[in-house]
């Protein structure tokens, strides 16, 4: 009696690109330290709760047991009347990052010749950049931040080609904090080919506070290519619930429609977003403290010799290069997580009160300050 060799059995294997997309490496929970309390500065979360409005209709929500409504109407009815836009030009998502991967899906992948789309973006910016334009099929184009962690814009131009379909543009950029402005971004736009798609991403727009900083809303009225992506995730502590938008024109929202994610956004999520847009106020002042503490950061490291680039947003960036991972330990000696990027630098949100003095006191008695070269 014989037997037949078996078939050998054979993993199941991803796609190729899988192993070589750089990984997604979200903020580390706090060290507990006996004596101390741990504080998270490493996610750019809002310390403070939502407003009690938000946690009222939270509470609300009752039909857990039913899909919610797939077009977000009420929250994009909300909108259209708090941006002054048609709410057909509003396509919701699960926080920014769902809505700019749906952005993708439509306008950024691998053609039918076989041919990659190309997306533009400043580096380092935002993490996720990267991974989702890879994970669409298109090819990252990385171009180099300047020295005071700004968008190279004249480099960002001259890296569009006839294969550029999208270009990133990260306001204020995370990690390193900087505003685009006003000026620049139209003189941006009138280098760019009006069939390239600019996304104006404003994660921590309501934190901005340079009177020349882009408006990307009002960029998008006036260029048919631009387009914007904002969040609840951030001034509104909303982070949790994942609910974002995009903004565009119906030239754009018609495509994206097609390959949005069913049922992204919660019925819990929408309400929540509809209240804290009714009582934007509110937000305002919440966001104004988070601006304040900002303010008396970024004041104590510079009078401490440290040099930082400037920041809109709600976290500072200190550009640490080989000192960074040795950094990040002595934070979390001291019960704080801190968000480490490689050997380029050190990210801190601005936290709680108590944490941020904390942190200050850190920086005062390190012997490396940063220098911006």
């Amino acid at each position: 009696m014989t037997t037949e060799n078996p078939v050998p059995l054979k993993a199941v294997q991803p796609r190729a690109i899988i192993d070589r997309m750089p990984k997604y490496a979200a903020g580390k929970p706090p060290r507990q330290i006996p004596g101390l309390d741990a504080y998270k500065l490493s996610s750019n979360e809002n310390p403070q709760p939502p407003i009690p409005e938000v946690m009222d209709a939270i509470r609300a929500q009752l039909e857990i047991n039913r899909y919610p409504d797939p077009l977000s109407t009420k929250l994009r009815l909300a909108l259209a009347e708090f941006l002054s836009v048609p709410a057909e030009h509003i396509v919701t998502g699960a926080g920014s990052l769902g809505a700019l991967t749906q952005i993708l899906a439509a306008f950024a992948g691998q053609n039918d010749d076989g041919v990659q789309d190309e997306v533009v973006f400043a580096w380092r910016s935002f993490e996720a950049y990267p991974i989702v334009v890879e994970t669409a099929g298109a090819l990252p184009v990385q171009v180099p931040l300047l020295a005071d962690g700004r968008h190279d814009l004249d480099a960002m131009a001259e890296a569009v080609n006839e294969n550029t379909s999208v270009i990133l543009l990260c306001t204020p950029n995370n990690p390193t904090g900087p505003a685009l402005r006003t000026s620049e971004v139209e003189d941006f736009i009138s280098k760019v080919p009006s069939d390239v798609l600019i996304v104006i991403d404003e994660a921590y727009q309501e934190f901005v506070r340079d009177p020349q900083a882009v408006n990307g809303i009002d960029t998008y009225r006036k260029h048919p290519n631009v387009m914007v992506l904002r969040t609840f995730s951030k001034a509104h502590s909303l982070a949790n619930l994942r609910v974002g938008y995009s903004v565009a024109h119906l030239a754009v929202t018609n495509h994206i429609r097609v390959v949005a994610t069913p049922f992204a956004v919660s019925s819990v999520a929408e309400d929540a977003a509809v209240a804290s847009l009714a009582h934007f106020d509110k937000v305002v002042e919440r966001v104004q403290k988070v601006v304040d503490e900002r303010t008396r950061v970024v004041a104590a490291l510079k009078g401490l010799g440290w040099e930082i680039p400037e920041t809109e947003g709600n976290f500072v960036w200190l550009p640490l290069g080989a000192d960074t991972a040795g950094f990040a330990e002595l934070a979390a000696e001291q019960a704080l997580s801190v968000r480490a990027f490689g050997r380029e630098g050190i990210r801190v949100s601005i936290g709680e009160v108590e944490a941020n003095t904390r942190f200050i006191e850190l920086c005062r008695n390190y012997p490396k300050p940063t220098t911006l070269s």
